[in-house]
């Protein structure tokens, strides 16, 4: 069990509210506690049961502070698995920092960052994958986000990772107690039946790593620009799929000047999306810069949804803004439908398009058709039905994502040693190198100075 000093932190962001919290952990919690803390109802702090709420107040120098809710929960049966008090304030910014003040003056000091969830981390209540999972449901931006950072807080990854690293030890200790027991433990045929054994653990580490692009989009959200040529009706179709009027809207030819950004939530997947300027060639200085900052915009995005304009048709500068972005995902939505009595033309003509079709839509950013149907194809295109309904175990970190790499490369020197025949104790050692890489993960094999820097990113009552 990890011991130190006691801590203490507001719990809660410090603004006006009905409630603040400071909560308390450590050795001392229930001594600096009750040595402010006055029941009501006169109650004797060592005979308040824990697990319960006490009403009372807060006296520190023989002055009564304020009026608070006391919680009082014992080790280990907390979040840091020390004894720990939570007292709730008055919501307001000085009564709550005079009852920390009295609170820190009676025997606590302030809490570092993350303090709270890396001594849960230290006393074992959580890995460290779970740790970092409470700063991703903090930061959860949509529900499948929230979902996939619970079932990591729950334990699922760690699961997957313990059970790994247990199949890979055993393996790895039948290998060194045959060479210390040569004639009792045989390893006749062991690298054939090694062989599958790693397979199956390559083909399942494989498929979280390959998770991880699908992962980012889920935590960060994915990065959507709206391009076209001007007075495409590019502010309007941001404006239509944020339902409100965002953008300045006109019929002259290049309005936007620069980009605009804005987030989006549908059904789970967030947008972080950016309407740019018109992409053409123009003399104009300050437009110039615009398409410049447009071109820059699409250059970082996973997705262009690229606007033509119906009426008009595609044009020669079309395609070439559409071929300067072959490398990227791209929907074609042939905007302004409602002036377009025809529905021909829905698919863009191959000699444009580069090798593959580009998947194409028909809507009205004016009156809205289509916005809906747009919504569906880009949830569809990055987001598969297991991912939505939280089937799938998604990895969102990218120092997860680097270790299990490398786990899967040590495990891939395995099965090249084995085809190449060398020794058993020199397999155990990509082995063993393999467990160390995934042990990173769950915090079985850390460095302090990546805990701390993990745990440094916390906010300061966490």
């Amino acid at each position: 069990m990890y011991t130190g000093d006691t801590i203490a932190a507001i719990a809660t962001a410090l603004s006006p509210a009905g409630i603040n919290i400071i909560r308390i952990s450590g050795e001392h919690a229930f001594q600096v506690t009750s040595s402010l803390f006055r029941s009501a109802r006169g109650k004797d702090f060592d005979k308040i049961p824990s697990g319960t709420v006490n009403y009372g107040f807060i006296e520190y120098q023989g002055e009564v502070i304020d009026e608070v809710m006391m919680l009082k929960m014992a080790a280990p049966h907390t979040y840091t698995r020390e004894d720990v008090t939570e007292i709730h304030t008055h919501g307001g910014i000085l009564v709550t920092k005079k009852v920390l003040e009295a609170v820190l003056s009676s025997g606590a000091r302030l809490a570092e960052s993350g303090e709270f969830t890396k001594r849960a981390f230290l006393n074992g209540r959580i890995d460290l994958s779970q740790a970092e999972a409470v700063m991703d449901i903090i930061g959860s931006g949509s529900d499948i986000a929230r979902r996939n950072s619970m079932k990591q807080l729950r334990g699922d990854l760690r699961a997957i990772i313990e059970r790994i690293r247990e199949s890979i030890i055993l393996e790895t200790a039948h290998i060194e107690a045959a060479l210390d027991d040569p004639e009792h433990i045989s390893l006749d045929g062991f690298t054939e039946s090694l062989l599958p054994k790693i397979d199956s653990l390559l083909t399942e580490l494989q498929k979280l790593v390959d998770s991880f692009d699908t992962g980012k989009i889920i935590k960060d959200g994915l990065n959507v620009v709206i391009a076209g040529r001007p007075n495409a009706g590019k502010s309007s179709l941001l404006n239509a799929l944020l339902k409100e009027e965002r953008a300045i809207v006109t019929s002259v030819a290049g309005t936007t000047r620069d980009t605009i950004s804005e987030s989006l939530d549908i059904g789970g997947l967030v947008l972080n999306l950016t309407d740019t300027a018109g992409i053409r060639e123009s003399g104009d200085l300050v437009e110039s810069i615009g398409i410049d900052r447009a071109r820059k915009a699409a250059a970082d995005a996973q997705l262009i949804l690229y606007l033509i304009d119906s009426p008009l048709g595609i044009t020669d500068e079309d395609r070439e803004n559409i071929k300067s972005f072959k490398d990227k995902k791209i929907i074609l939505i042939y905007n302004k439908d409602d002036l377009v009595g025809s529905k021909e033309g829905n698919s863009l003509p191959g000699d444009v398009g580069g090798s593959s079709e580009p998947v194409s839509l028909r809507i009205s950013a004016l009156t809205g058709d289509g916005v809906e149907a747009l919504k569906s194809t880009i949830k569809n295109m990055f987001l598969s039905g297991s991912l939505v309904a939280g089937h799938d175990m998604i990895i969102t970190n990218v120092r997860h994502a680097g270790h299990i790499r490398d786990a899967i490369r040590s495990l891939q020197l395995v099965l090249s040693g084995i085809e190449n025949g060398v020794d058993e104790d020199l397999l155990s050692i990509d082995l063993m190198d393999a467990y160390k890489s995934l042990g990173m993960v769950t915090g079985e094999e850390y460095r302090d100075d990546l805990a701390d820097k993990i745990f440094s990113t916390f906010c300061m009552g966490k």
